[in-house]
């Protein structure tokens, strides 16, 4: 195992080059600058802020010098906040990113769990049916039409959460619930199609007619085998709810790393725009190689290759 994971995060070096690269040199060749704005700056000013950042030599000379302040862990100082580095900002806005992220996860593995255990139970009857229903509808509605008509529900009309912001315990609610809400969708068919298959597998028909009572027979044999395409599917999903999370932290106005990362391709800040790259597929690939042990731990008959 422990060779596997080595090999695994060694393959993740020239991934992480190749993403360096594209995402230094696409944001270089957008039109604008750090330094555009509305209000006219004066050439002098604007050369002595390129020479300030460095970004008055030539841009090869740039992007290795980039590549060097990498290797120290510096991701370098923002050019829209002034007297902060993009260290300080990721360190600030990345706890409220992550807390999103998993409360969303949970809500998504727990009702799309529950709902596929039903339908498969219940196969072919009004129960299966309606959970399948709900998950196709979870599927059609991406986040940022959920999201609004949530807030319209249950922020205006209901009055019992607030429309935005990041205060309390119940602003979490809403954009947890839009963002798990449309993975629980996909969890819940990949549930019911897994329980399904292990349902008519031999050694659950043995079980049976040993006497096991159906919640033994589900809970304990069953569900863990019906779990694989979950977890297969854990990496692009939670892939997929990073970044979702951007949609969802600016339509609920949340102060997380997501909505830092939309307002950073704005403004062209070229270092925050890389540090946040950098870091989001950093964290997708180590986790996409947790969902990878998990699978082999949960499927004994699969190996470390």
């Amino acid at each position: 195992m422990f060779r596997f994971i080595a090999r695994r995060l060694l393959e993740t070096i020239p991934v992480l080059l190749i993403i360096i690269t594209a995402t230094f040199f696409m944001i270089r060749f957008v039109p604008g600058g750090p330094f555009t704005s509305e209000k006219a700056v004066s050439p002098e000013i604007k050369a002595n802020l390129e020479a300030h950042y460095g970004l008055d030599k030539p841009l090869y000379q740039q992007y290795f010098d980039y590549l060097g302040s990498l290797m120290k862990g510096d991701f370098g100082p923002s050019f829209k906040y002034p007297n902060r580095t993009v260290n300080e900002i990721i360190a600030d806005k990345l706890p409220v990113s992550l807390e999103l992220g998993l409360t969303s996860l949970v809500v998504a593995l727990i009702l799309g769990i529950t709902l596929g255990v039903i339908a498969a139970i219940k196969r072919n009857t009004w129960m299966d049916y309606f959970s399948s229903a709900i998950a196709m509808t979870g599927i059609c509605i991406p986040t940022f039409v959920l999201g609004p008509l949530l807030v319209l529900v249950f922020a205006i009309h209901l009055g019992w959460f607030n429309a935005s912001g990041w205060y309390t315990s119940y602003d979490r609610v809403l954009p947890a619930a839009t963002l798990g809400l449309v993975y629980s969708a996909y969890v819940a068919r990949l549930t019911r199609g897994g329980m399904l298959e292990i349902l008519n597998q031999d050694y659950i028909r043995t079980a049976r007619a040993k006497g096991a009572s159906e919640f033994r027979v589900i809970f304990r044999h069953a569900l863990r085998g019906g779990l694989l395409p979950v977890v297969s599917f854990l990496g692009p999903a939670i892939a997929g709810i990073l970044t979702g999370s951007f949609v969802i932290e600016t339509i609920f106005q949340i102060p997380g790393l997501g909505r830092e990362f939309v307002n950073s391709a704005f403004n062209r800040d070229y270092t925050l725009v890389l540090g946040t790259v950098i870091l989001y597929a950093s964290l997708i690939i180590v986790l996409n190689l947790v969902v990878d042990v998990v699978q082999v731990w949960l499927n004994p008959k699969l190996k470390f290759d």
